[in-house]
């Protein structure tokens, strides 16, 4: 497969009379992709549903991404060679994107392993829209957890290209946050994330009743 990508022909861009901004006034709060990135086993999804269940409860519209429920059906054609990887995060920064112009707060849960996927979703985006959140766990606390016995079978060459062991892990640079899901307390962990889309304005200060 390759991981280019040509320009559709003969198409109009429609815009639409109901823009994001109406969506975002009757939501209450800002459309806005909190990109949650880290090895296999660092809590990324774990921290991703925290993190929706307290906007839900704070009735913000939100909806988690995860890599694996993505593969069973839009990116189900993909494996996790280079090119493949490029394009599931390609694909999965589009969708999200679109989640983000309808006024909702998408939280994506993928490893995302490269640091220039990453970079090319927050460039479809404003500045301010994309917030990438680092799930900082040590390689060793994610294969002491290893509920799907992934690292055991890469560790035994069962699985090739599986990232941290046969196929690289690029850490970000300056993420907007990074939180430590290997040891960290999670009510700990979605506070900080909280707090972080707080200061940048995507919802409101809470006030406790």
């Amino acid at each position: 497969m390759t991981t280019s990508t040509t320009t559709s022909t003969n198409v109009v861009w429609h815009n639409a009379t109901i823009t994001r901004a109406h969506r975002e006034a009757q939501n209450g709060h800002r459309g806005a992709i909190v990109w949650f990135t880290g090895l296999s086993g660092a809590g990324k999804s774990t921290l991703a549903h925290a993190v929706e269940e307290a906007l839900h409860q704070r009735g913000c519209r939100t909806f988690v991404l995860d890599g694996d429920n993505v593969r069973h059906g839009l990116c189900g054609d993909l494996g996790f060679n280079t090119e493949s990887r490029i394009e599931n995060i390609r694909r999965v920064g589009e969708v999200a994107k679109l989640f983000m112009e309808a006024g909702v707060i998408v939280l994506t849960a993928f490893i995302s392993p490269y640091q220039a996927d990453r970079q090319r979703v927050r460039g479809m985006v404003a500045h301010g829209e994309f917030l990438e959140i680092y799930c900082d766990t040590a390689l060793e606390i994610c294969e002491s957890r290893d509920v799907k016995g992934l690292y055991k079978k890469a560790r035994a060459g069962q699985i090739t290209d599986f990232t941290g062991i046969s196929s690289p892990y690029e850490a970000p640079n300056n993420p907007e946050l990074s939180v430590n899901t290997g040891g960290g307390d999670l009510a700990v962990c979605v506070q900080q994330v909280l707090n972080k889309m707080t200061q940048r304005g995507i919802i409101a200060p809470h006030s406790k009743q």
